[in-house]
Formats: C-alpha cells, sequence, structure tokens
C-alpha cells in the first residue's frame, strides 16, 4: 500500500514510475535545491540534467513505502529499482515542501 503523500511529493514519484523527466521537474520551485549522491543540484536546468543522465538511463523508479513528518520536512522512505548496480537500493528523500512545491530535496541511501 503506497502512503498518502502531498500532492507536489505524489506528482513527482507518479512522473518519475513513468520515467517522464518534464512530470518529474514541475512539481519543483523554480531554485529548489537537490542534495543527491554527494552531488547539489539548483534550479530546473540543473535538475533536468541529474534526471535525463542519473534516472532515466538506468530506469531508476522510487517507490515510496513509508512517510513521516519531521521538523519541517516529509520524510519518504523505499526503494528504488532499475538497471543499476544493488537494484533495488532503499533511499530516504527528506523533502521540504513551500506553497505546494518542493523547495529541496536531500536523498540517502
Amino acid at each position: 500500500m503506497t502512503p498518502a503523500l502531498p500532492k507536489p511529493i505524489a506528482a513527482y514519484v507518479e512522473a518519475n514510475a513513468q520515467l517522464n523527466v518534464d512530470g518529474m521537474l514541475k512539481p519543483f520551485a523554480d531554485g529548489t535545491v537537490v542534495l543527491d549522491n554527494g552531488g547539489r543540484h539548483e534550479g530546473h536546468a540543473e535538475l533536468r540534467t541529474l534526471f535525463e543522465e542519473a534516472v532515466i538511463p538506468v530506469k531508476a523508479i522510487f517507490t515510496p513505502d513509508s512517510i513521516r513528518y519531521e521538523d519541517d520536512q516529509v520524510v519518504v522512505e523505499g526503494p528504488a529499482h532499475g538497471d543499476f548496480k544493488g537494484s533495488p537500493i532503499r533511499f530516504t528523500y527528506r523533502f521540504t515542501l513551500e506553497n505546494d512545491t518542493i523547495k529541496a530535496l536531500e536523498i540517502t541511501a
């Protein structure tokens, strides 16, 4: 059973399941910051590059199975599977939401 996710997170997860880059970008705020695998990606252009180079080629799809709220963050956990070494790998996504958009995201394994 998929947990009930806030609207922008649910939109991102749904677009990721379809490997739809434009859909994945849509819920992110213009100046969003994403920390992933030691890298920092800021704004839609850098996020598009991240998704096109690190997500789409290996068909990495995140499937959340838990959600909790910590301070001002929505913490979502679950496996990501795809055509990459070690698949599936369990990830923690820490979302910061603002005005019904994703303002920041930190992804850790």
